[in-house]
């Protein structure tokens, strides 16, 4: 069994999150959120942070880490057992440009019911809804500008 570590984004602007749609040579397609492989050496903080900017275009930056997910899936060679760091994110526009070199064909900010229903991965899902749950605690509270 391989190990591998990943870490990415609930990416959030004036409400809204940012999606992903992938389409990989006809055997993967759908939405998702931003997230990547942690480099060797790199932390997940910064994992996060770079791979919202290479994936998406957007700059982002972390307010709060919330949580991880774990799955498992098969490669023609090995089992990969992942994690995943997700961390909440605010960005500093609406902008984004999906990185086509990695099969990303459209990226946008959608409403909170709009995101939660694209996005194909229940553990992905799952990580939204705590990370809008916990943007709207700060926005309540007044920290989240």
């Amino acid at each position: 069994m391989i190990e591998a570590i990943s870490s990415g984004g609930v990416v959030i602007f004036k409400g809204k999150i940012l999606v992903l749609y992938k389409k990989y040579k006809n055997r993967y397609e759908g939405w998702v959120l931003p997230k990547g492989t942690v480099e060797p050496g790199e932390a997940p903080q910064d994992t996060a942070v770079r791979e919202v900017r290479e994936e998406s275009g957007a700059q982002a930056e972390i307010r709060k880490y919330i949580g991880q997910t774990h799955y498992t899936f098969n490669t023609s060679k090995d089992v990969v057992s992942k994690v995943v760091y997700w961390y909440l994110m605010s960005a500093g526009s609406f902008y984004s440009k999906p990185q086509r070199e990695e099969f990303f064909e459209d990226a946008g900010y959608y409403k909170y019911n709009e995101a939660f229903h694209l996005l194909r991965f229940p553990n992905e899902r799952q990580m939204l809804a705590k990370g809008y749950d916990e943007y709207l605690i700060m926005r309540r509270q007044g920290i989240w500008q």
